[in-house]
């Protein structure tokens, strides 16, 4: 009975947690895995949280946010929360996660590529920038530059359609696969794991797990550049990002109307709430040209990078503007910046491209 009576008073307290968001996130403190310890003993309630963030009002505000789901509820008359704070080693969350063994660590530099919401060609922008400074740096280094793709966009993976890759990575040990390369680029992707025609549908801890195998279970081998394309909004993938990987930073990717800046402006918080740098911002589908007189249109409106990029404080990259060859290249699985370079689309993404490698 006494042992009954501790399990349902444990139950009472993780379901009432279940109510209370990580700050930035919309999805709660239990499921993250971040309780230590859940207890009722009389009417008080005993909490422990451990979080990892270098955030000094995180505590309090998560605090807060506890008592009062417990506060509220007729069971419990008192509380005793503890937030225990770990905060991030200047040797970077890959070293917390992973061994010196680590593939990661032939990484020069990380970044990730975000949007507050889904349809702003944040998967296309990626290709195609990881496509543009593969160039940039082969030409400034006489040398062939290696830049990885790593695909965390596990709910609809749609980087091997856009930058042809479609062969099955190959096993290198037992516990290590091999990226698929294409146009020179580093590709590793749900989609190319699973039949295209299977859904995936997992929990948020299993999309945590496939990111840290994705970082510590393929043999990236020496990388200038590590771009991560990111699910759109916030969620698992970013968090677990950023608690395993060591992001130089991310880049915001948006489109000109007010309803895109909203969501940009409140998903690239989240980022300043674990601690990741915003490098700056990319408008995409910014205005039609007319190429025979020059004159471009704004379909979608006007200024809503560079206002989202002023609201964060951070540098606007650039402008891409809507294009039917951006479009046919990705049907094609070939990049516009590879098939036409000469294009002023491919010309307006390799200048986001140098924007990007001076930021790092």
């Amino acid at each position: 009975m006494l042992h009954d009576n501790l399990f349902m008073s444990q139950e009472l307290v993780n379901n009432l947690l279940k109510q209370v968001n990580y700050p930035g996130f919309s999805r709660d403190i239990v499921s993250f895995g971040l309780i230590q310890e859940a207890k009722l003993e009389g009417k008080k309630a005993f909490v422990k949280v451990e979080i990892t963030s270098t955030d000094p009002t995180l505590p309090n505000t998560l605090k807060g946010e506890i008592n009062q789901v417990l506060l509220n509820n007729d069971s419990i008359d008192e509380t005793d929360v503890r937030i225990i704070v770990k905060k991030p080693s200047a040797t970077t969350s890959t070293q917390q996660a992973n061994t010196e063994e680590t593939v990661l660590q032939n990484v020069k530099h990380i970044i990730a590529i975000a949007s507050g919401k889904g349809g702003v060609g944040k998967s296309t922008t990626a290709v195609n920038l990881a496509c543009a400074i593969e160039k940039i740096l082969s030409e400034k280094t006489e040398r062939t530059a290696n830049i990885g793709l790593m695909d965390c966009d596990v709910y609809g993976p749609s980087i091997p359609l856009l930058i042809g890759a479609s062969e099955k990575p190959h096993t290198v040990s037992e516990n290590l696969i091999a990226p698929v390369e294409s146009f020179g680029i580093k590709v590793m992707s749900m989609g190319l794991l699973v039949d295209e025609e299977t859904p995936v549908v997992w929990r948020g801890p299993m999309v945590m797990k496939t990111i840290q195998q994705f970082a510590n279970n393929v043999e990236w081998g020496d990388l200038d550049l590590l771009i991560i394309d990111l699910p759109p909004g916030t969620g698992d993938a970013q968090l677990s990002l950023a608690q395993t990987l060591p992001l130089d930073g991310v880049i915001i990717v948006t489109t000109p109307q007010k309803a895109a800046f909203d969501v940009a402006r409140r998903g690239a918080r989240m980022f300043e709430k674990v601690n990741v740098p915003i490098l700056g911002v990319v408008e995409n589908m910014s205005f039609l040209l007319n190429e025979e007189n020059n004159e471009k249109s704004y379909l979608f409106g006007q200024g809503g990078g560079p206002k989202t990029a002023h609201a964060l404080s951070t540098a606007f990259l650039g402008e891409i503007p809507i294009e039917q060859e951006i479009r046919l290249g990705g049907d094609n699985g070939i990049p516009i910046v590879i098939s036409n370079p000469e294009h002023f689309a491919s010309k307006a993404i390799r200048e986001i491209g140098e924007k990007v490698l001076s930021l790092l």
